[in-house]
């Protein structure tokens, strides 16, 4: 539900905000009108039925009640989209020449980045602060009943690349020059792996490299060359994914029940079935 909520929020600013009310008024919100367009639109897009989709549209139409009050300012704004700029190794001017020719207006994009950054303060004012941390019983009972969750490959293939100084390894992985870097095949087992090495490696795809560890007398980095077999993780070592599967369940919970409780008390009109 949390999934298809955020989703959901995605397509409200770059489709329903362009919706014409071609079959009329489904339901108002807090005075804000659902058209059937737009339940269709939602059926479709995220493949639910008519119910599931006015449900979630409703549930759209209450956060953006919820969320009146919240304010972006401007300057976090501009800090949002040159985060976004730099992940995309884009400067600002060159997003901007690339949002015009698709056809986004600069003015356009802002609102749907400060339209977005609303729903996230949002989510962590009124759903996050409501969940309290773990405790270890809960995780592992949480772990003990979605075992299936918790797979990881039973063996590694790798390549493991050895160099005296941190700077030496960072240069090897930026150039790929071997000059004074050691190297020899290996293939570990991942029980046999630390925690903090393994989620690295699994985290790392086939044919990549991942970050350089300090192993006391050298740095090492290992080049992924295959992951094999399958097997259960042990608890310690998936505590961690544990710990991340538990809060998006229960942040899944949170949301439901948030806005049933605001949905009992908002002003919900069905004007067509």
């Amino acid at each position: 539900m949390m999934k298809k909520l955020f989703l959901l929020s995605f397509l409200t600013l770059f489709t329903f905000l362009e919706a014409k009310m071609v079959d009329g008024i489904a339901i108002i919100v807090e005075g804000e009108p659902i058209t059937t367009a737009e339940i269709r639109a939602i059926q479709t897009q995220l493949s639910v039925s008519k119910k599931e989709a006015s449900d979630l549209l409703i549930q759209d139409r209450l956060q953006q009640s919820a969320m009146k009050d919240i304010a972006i300012d401007e300057a976090s704004i501009d800090s949002k989209i040159s985060s976004i700029a730099a992940q995309n190794n884009l400067t600002v001017p060159k997003m901007q020449k690339i949002l015009k020719e698709q056809g986004t207006s600069w003015s356009k994009y802002r609102s749907s980045i400060r339209s977005a950054m609303k729903k996230e303060k949002f989510f962590k004012e009124k759903v996050l602060s409501s969940i309290p941390e773990p405790s270890q019983d809960e995780l592992k009972l949480y772990y003990n009943n979605h075992k299936d969750e918790f797979l990881s490959p039973a063996s590694l293939s790798l390549i493991e690349y050895s160099a005296p100084t941190e700077s030496k390894m960072k240069d090897f992985l930026q150039t790929k020059k071997k000059k004074g870097i050691k190297s020899r095949s290996v293939t570990k087992k991942t029980k046999d792996l630390n925690p903090t090495l393994l989620g690295n490696i699994l985290q790392t795809q086939d044919g990549s490299y991942t970050r350089p560890f300090n192993a006391g007398d050298k740095y090492i980095s290992y080049k992924v060359l295959s992951k094999n077999g399958k097997i259960t993780m042990p608890f310690e070592a998936a505590s961690g994914a544990v710990a991340a599967r538990w809060k998006q369940q229960q942040q899944g919970k949170a949301l439901k029940d948030y806005f049933e409780k605001l949905k009992t008390n908002a002003d919900v009109q069905y004007i067509r079935r």
